[in-house]
């Protein structure tokens, strides 16, 4: 989606990002914005760049799990500074540490579905 230099509405947003409308009041409230969405003079909101590819992000944390509590956090250290990239790093870290785990977890219980859908197909197939 091509933006225009003063972003895109709250409808706009939520197509471009997958989400709803909702979930992107309800990221402004929770604090997990990097910054303030800006505001049209009729006070609706207006999305830019950065806030799209930020609620990309956030999605995807989310997406892994992530609890809104360790995203909150992210958030902070991001408004942080460049102090704070060794500790964003970390958490990021710890996060991908848990998806891999969980990503085991899945995939040896599709191996196991499998090897139940293979048993299947040949009972099916001597029938």
């Amino acid at each position: 989606m091509t933006l225009l230099h003063d972003g895109v509405s709250i409808a706009e947003a939520a197509e471009a990002t997958g989400v709803s409308t909702h979930t992107l009041r309800y990221y402004e409230r929770a604090g997990l914005m990097l910054a303030p969405v800006d505001r049209a003079s009729s006070s609706h909101r207006r999305y830019s760049d950065a806030d799209l590819a930020w609620v990309g992000f956030l999605t995807r944390l989310r997406m892994t799990g992530m609890p809104i509590a360790g995203i909150r956090r992210y958030t902070e250290l991001v408004r942080g500074g460049e102090a704070t990239v060794p500790e964003r790093h970390e958490l990021l870290v710890q996060h991908r540490e848990r998806v891999r785990a969980q990503l085991a977890e899945i995939t040896a219980s599709l191996r196991a579905i499998d090897h139940k859908i293979d048993i299947y197909d040949k009972e099916i197939a001597h029938s």
